[in-house]
């Protein structure tokens, strides 16, 4: 019993300390009546270099850490300027990050790690519009908005980059 007890605790304290480096977060809103929602876990900084170090340029993210980010829309959409038809359901949210350019990837397989991503699912991918943030940001954050009738924006801040997308409910 003592040698169960020993190899349980620190188990439940690496899963502890793990949880609180990068949290569960959500995004959500309403947009002509429908709701969007975003789940995902929000990693910080903790002095490291992100954007081209811990998140490369040129290949595909996980958006967040621990599980893959899931993005829920209770109505059809047109995501970007490009119109990335997005049918009422759930997805998995993937970007490919560059040093100038994003893209959103918009993935048909969902309840997975996040590492685990086949382009295969791929629903498609958009050009996002990339910023310089005035201040760095310590936590990943995503946000959902509703900017007027029938229209939203998914925004996307961590270090100095922000990332956004124009979202149209149909």
């Amino acid at each position: 019993m003592q040698w169960t007890q020993s190899l349980f605790i620190p188990f439940v304290a690496t899963l502890t300390f793990a949880q609180v480096l990068s949290p569960p977060a959500k995004t959500e809103t309403v947009i002509d009546g429908k709701k969007l929602t975003i789940a995902y876990s929000s990693p910080s900084i903790r002095a490291r270099k992100i954007m081209g170090g811990l998140v490369p340029y040129g290949a595909v993210w996980r958006t967040g850490a621990d599980n893959a980010t899931t993005f829920q829309t209770g109505a059809d959409l047109v995501i970007g300027d490009n119109g990335l038809k997005v049918p009422k359901g759930t997805y998995t949210i993937y970007t490919l990050p560059g040093a100038n350019e994003w893209q959103l990837i918009v993935n048909k397989q969902t309840g997975q790690w996040g590492t685990e991503y086949s382009q295969r699912q791929d629903l498609g991918r958009v050009k996002m519009n990339v910023a310089q943030t005035p201040a760095p940001v310590e936590r990943l954050k995503i946000e959902l908005s509703s900017t007027g009738p029938k229209k939203g924006l998914l925004k996307m801040s961590w270090e100095r980059t922000e990332v956004s997308i124009p979202i149209t409910v149909q």
